[in-house]
């Protein structure tokens, strides 16, 4: 693969934006609850708006980019995201300003990853599309994996040195990013950001998301206690690694694979992972991530192939899909998880892994009927 320079300062931010980004967020549910005494149930109710405004808001950012460009949205964001790193430091002694540095980072993330896959993907297609999502998603799953791995032993110790350092990298990252070239900005567009939504690619991603979010949401709550945040930072850091490896190595395969086996794989690996969870976190998690690695990539490529929208947009739709499915899973799980316990929690969720992928059936049989009602009411 051939990457033009700010290709490449891109794929370097993507690995050390989620470094800061998971030297922080992962232990979220750990820290609400045992640093600042929230419950389990208003913790539950924090991540899923921060995650409904992290993921949903993507359809904002992509709008934003398609609108005054993406690096200029890749600026925004950044600005953003570092005031947010910054209010952690005043959330160490009153517990809202953490929320609202949440709140803020999760804003700025909305704003910034649908203008850095449209910089990315910019004037390429097919497999090499594949490929070059598949490169940034390694390094961002880079960046994921060692963020937690520094972080771990002072994250809950010395939280404000973990703060201080991240919002002065991130203000770094700002910096660098103001000299990038801008890419042409599209010809403006009247029309809603959701039109030329592509449906089935949509619920695919809201279901898969709004499942993976239940080990991203309470695996931390679940593992730390029983092991401790060195070993949960170990498993992330695997999971991670299987991305890095794996995803670039089978990009190819998964853009060629039919959409419906793609499903099958992926779905098959989350309600393995979440059945043996309560015995094997980290079989249970690396089982997680290999479906990830196949849903999530071709999600996006089977969007970006059936609609006319930009690249911007359709990658904020994504985010969208995503965003409604993290929402609604940390609202359940943080009602789940309280009421059931750890080992049970989980079972559930693998129970919903099988139940759920099956409406993406009737999603398709619907659409394909108002498709064909819609065609002979033009004849």
């Amino acid at each position: 693969m051939k990457f033009d320079p700010a290709a490449r300062f891109l794929l370097v931010s993507s690995f050390l934006i989620p470094l800061g980004s998971f030297m922080v967020l992962p232990f979220m549910s750990v820290f609400l609850h045992e640093r600042l005494g929230l419950g389990m149930g208003t913790v539950g109710v924090v991540l899923a708006v921060a995650s409904l405004v992290q993921f949903s808001g993507g359809i904002v950012g992509g709008a934003v980019a398609e609108r005054i460009g993406v690096q200029r949205a890749m600026v925004l964001a950044l600005v953003v995201r570092t005031a947010g790193f910054c209010c952690f430091l005043a959330g160490l002694s009153w517990s809202p300003a953490a929320v609202l540095a949440l709140v803020l980072t999760c804003c700025g993330a909305a704003l910034y990853l649908p203008a850095n896959k449209a910089y990315l993907v910019e004037g390429v297609t097919g497999e090499r599309r594949a490929l070059f999502l598949s490169a940034s998603s390694a390094a961002l799953n880079a960046g994921m994996a060692a963020g937690p791995l520094l972080a771990g032993p002072f994250v809950l110790s010395a939280p404000g040195l973990v703060f201080a350092v991240v919002s002065g990298l991130f203000l770094a990252m700002t910096c660098g990013h103001v000299l990038l070239p801008e890419r042409p900005v599209p010809v403006q567009r009247e029309a809603s950001p959701l039109a030329g939504l592509s449906l089935v690619p949509f619920c695919a991603s809201a279901i898969s998301f709004y499942l993976y979010f239940f080990m991203q949401h309470f695996l931390a709550v679940f593992a730390v206690p029983r092991t401790s945040p060195e070993f949960y930072s170990v498993v992330l850091l695997v999971s991670a690694g299987l991305v890095i490896v794996v995803q670039p190595l089978v990009s190819g395969v998964v853009a060629r694979m039919p959409y419906r086996y793609a499903l099958l794989v992926g779905f098959a690996g989350f309600a393995a992972g979440m059945a043996v969870m309560p015995h094997a976190i980290l079989v249970g998690a690396v089982l997680i991530t290999l479906g990830d690695i196949v849903l999530f990539l071709k999600n996006e490529l089977v969007a970006l192939d059936t609609t006319p929208r930009s690249a911007a947009v359709v990658f904020g739709q994504q985010r969208l899909a995503a965003g409604l499915g993290a929402f609604v899973s940390g609202l359940v799980g943080g009602v789940l998880y309280d009421g059931v316990g750890g080992t049970t929690f989980w079972y559930l969720v693998a129970a919903q892994c099988v139940l759920l992928p099956p409406l993406l059936l009737l999603v398709r049989r619907l659409r394909r009927s108002s498709t064909g009602v819609a065609a002979r009411s033009g004849t």
